[in-house]
Parts: structure tokens; C-alpha cells; sequence
């Protein structure tokens, strides 16, 4: 792929992924942290207060994951709420000073594969299923550019969509980007690899484009 297609493509994805951090988290979700921090739960290897203040800076970015992965924004916070009151229940198994962002991240998509699992869908069908009801992220200030991106990634394979989120919209390495979600370094570079082609043949971008 060119690579004045690959800076393209990155700035886009770049761009929406900033346009979902933007969004005011629901009130459901931020009443939700609340509710947990005000329940006693023992065992735990973190306080409350510096676990709920490390969840609140990772909510933005972990809500932006689920919708990457959901598609339908409702269907997202449906799995960060389920996420963030497993994550409280286990917070004495979370590593002070470790990386909660990916840990959370984890929780969430091994959520979203056991739903997927459960309604016995193959993840491209739920794909479909959920790309009807997608919603586009900050709608009253969303560009007609990104719209489209969305639309496109939105009618992606899941796998391939998380795959490219991870690495060229959030900025993570191959690396990292496999360990957390458990697969070898080479399988997750030929999804982005795979997913950067398929996004870019249906957004019309080619070598004889100019994208200057």
C-alpha cells in the first residue's frame, strides 16, 4: 500500500477515535462508578479512591474501544457497563502501576466474544446485524469524512476493525496490540494488514489518487 494511502488512513482513523474520546461519557456509566465506590468491597489490593480515579481516565478511551467493537453506541455501553462492574468485583486481581487501560480493554472484548458466542452468530453476521443501527461518533459534529470512515469500519469484520483500531487509531505497537488480545504478532499484522486494504478499496483510494 502507498504509503500517502497509510498516512491517510491513520489520520482518519486518528481523527475518529479522537471524536468518540470527545464525547461526554453517559450518566449511567459515570452514576455507575459512583454507586460501586460507595459499596464496600474487601480484598482489595488498591484503594477505592485511586482505583475509581485511574477507571474515570480510562472510561473515555474504553467506551470508544466498545463502540469500535459493538458498532451500535448503546450496545457499547451495555458492555463497558458489564466490564466496569467486573472489573470493580476483581480489582484486587489488578496490579498497582500496571497498564488499566489494556486490562479493561481484555475484560471488554473477551465480554463482547461471549455474547457473539452466545447468540451462536458468526462476528461478521453480528457485524451486519449491529451496522444498522450504527450511530456515528459526536453526531452534530461529526465531518461528512468521518461519517464515511465510519460507515466503512463499521461494516468491517469485527476482528479485522479491532485490529486496525488498536494499532492505527489508538497508536499501539503490533506488539502490544497482540498481547492483548492474545494472538502472535504476525496474526495481528496481517489483520491491520488486511483491514487497511479493505478500508481503503471502499473508500475509493488507490495509487492513482492524489491525496495531497
Amino acid at each position: 500500500m502507498p504509503e500517502a494511502v497509510r498516512t491517510h488512513l491513520g489520520s482518519e482513523l486518528r481523527s475518529l477515535y479522537a471524536a468518540f474520546l470527545a464525547e461526554p461519557q453517559p450518566d449511567a456509566l459515570l452514576d455507575l462508578i459512583a454507586r460501586l465506590e460507595a459499596g464496600s468491597l474487601p480484598a482489595a489490593t488498591v484503594s477505592g479512591d485511586v482505583f475509581r480515579t485511574e477507571l474515570m481516565a480510562a472510561l473515555p478511551g474504553l467506551r470508544a474501544f466498545a463502540v469500535s467493537l459493538a458498532v451500535n453506541q448503546t450496545a457499547a455501553d451495555d458492555l463497558v457497563q458489564e466490564t466496569l462492574l467486573k472489573a470493580w468485583a476483581n480489582r484486587h486481581r489488578f496490579e498497582p502501576g500496571s497498564n488499566l487501560k489494556a486490562w479493561l480493554c481484555t475484560i471488554l472484548r473477551n465480554q463482547f466474544y461471549t455474547e457473539i458466542r452466545k447468540r451462536k452468530r458468526e462476528v461478521e453476521d453480528a457485524d451486519g446485524a449491529l451496522a444498522g443501527r450504527m450511530e456515528t461518533p459526536a453526531a452534530q459534529e461529526a465531518s461528512s469524512d468521518l461519517r464515511v470512515v465510519w460507515k466503512h469500519l463499521a461494516n468491517m469484520p469485527a476482528l479485522q476493525r479491532e485490529a486496525l483500531v488498536l494499532v492505527a487509531a489508538q497508536g499501539m505497537t503490533y506488539e502490544a496490540a497482540a498481547e492483548m488480545i492474545g494472538c502472535q504478532v504476525g496474526t495481528m499484522k496481517s489483520r491491520v494488514s488486511r483491514a487497511r486494504t479493505l478500508l481503503a478499496g471502499l473508500l475509493g483510494l488507490d495509487e492513482d489518487r492524489s491525496l495531497a
